[in-house]
């Protein structure tokens, strides 16, 4: 029987202390919290003490997800390339398990990720991740540095210009317009760029919320606390990834802004649907 690491669980309360260090919780809400992320459950697996790589690919197994990964072989760049993937961000959390699962096993390297600080309570991908702030509260001080240096590292980095999980624009879950740091940071460091589609979706809840959020301006993003549970009920389903063809740094020269570039990707993404 594998060796426990209690050290690794997850603790809500202990992390929305943390998040919002001002402000007194109430109780009846960090014990709904602790039922509606499914943190018993969560820490059954946690526990067993996965890191990195390992983390991800036993995590598909645990809650019983599969993807149908594409294109790979088109994943062609010269030897010794760094490459950022960039990806759409429809689910919150099994896209990313999947994404570094299948980084790992094709390309044999573990990802660098930018993540929503909220997710380094989650101690396994921590050494991995570069914490962004999406909700306010505490921020990383050295941030700009950190994403210089893990751009400047042979590691693949897996970013997902969105910032946010998809949402239902027009009808159709997409991502919002995404952001230009990937296109200046991937020129800059000399990194191929290669367009990745995640197909799937969350609940129609997740949506309906985020566009209620939407409407009303709301400026702290409710959608994300349903997250964990959206992970959850992902259990037992099957997604489909895709791979497109890999972009030279070069790509990028001055004949579009950097928005515009990431406007480009972004929809070369969506045409590997």
């Amino acid at each position: 029987m594998k060796e426990l690491h209690p050290e690794m669980a997850v603790d809500i309360e202990k992390a929305i202390a943390a998040k919002f260090p001002n402000k007194k919780i109430p109780k009846c809400f960090i014990n709904f919290m602790k039922r509606f992320i499914h943190q018993d459950y969560m820490n059954d697996f946690l526990v067993r003490g996965y890191k990195g790589v390992e983390f991800c690919h036993e995590a598909m197994k645990y809650l019983d997800i599969e993807a149908d990964v594409k294109g790979v072989d088109r994943v062609k760049v010269p030897e010794g390339a760094k490459i950022t993937f960039a990806c759409n961000h429809p689910l919150g959390g099994a896209d990313g398990i999947i994404i570094v699962s299948t980084i790992g096993k094709y390309f044999g390297k573990e990802s660098r990720l930018l993540v929503n600080d909220f997710l380094m309570n989650i101690k396994a991908i921590r050494h991995l991740s570069i914490p962004v702030s999406k909700t306010g509260g505490l921020q990383v001080r050295n941030l700009p540095q950190l994403i210089e240096e893990i751009y400047n590292s042979n590691d693949p980095v897996m970013i997902f210009p969105s910032g946010i999980c998809s949402r239902r624009i027009k009808g159709k879950v997409q991502d919002v317009p995404w952001s230009k740091n990937f296109i200046k940071m991937s020129r800059k460091t000399n990194r191929w760029v290669v367009p990745v589609h995640f197909i799937g979706q969350n609940s129609k809840r997740f949506y309906n919320v985020a566009a209620l959020c939407h409407r009303l301006k709301l400026k702290f993003n409710f959608a994300m606390l349903l997250l964990p549970d959206e992970l959850y009920r992902a259990r037992h389903s099957r997604y489909k990834l895709v791979f497109g063809e890999p972009m030279a740094p070069d790509t990028f020269d001055k004949s579009k802004t950097d928005l515009e570039w990431a406007a480009y990707v972004r929809e070369k993404v969506y045409e590997l649907e």
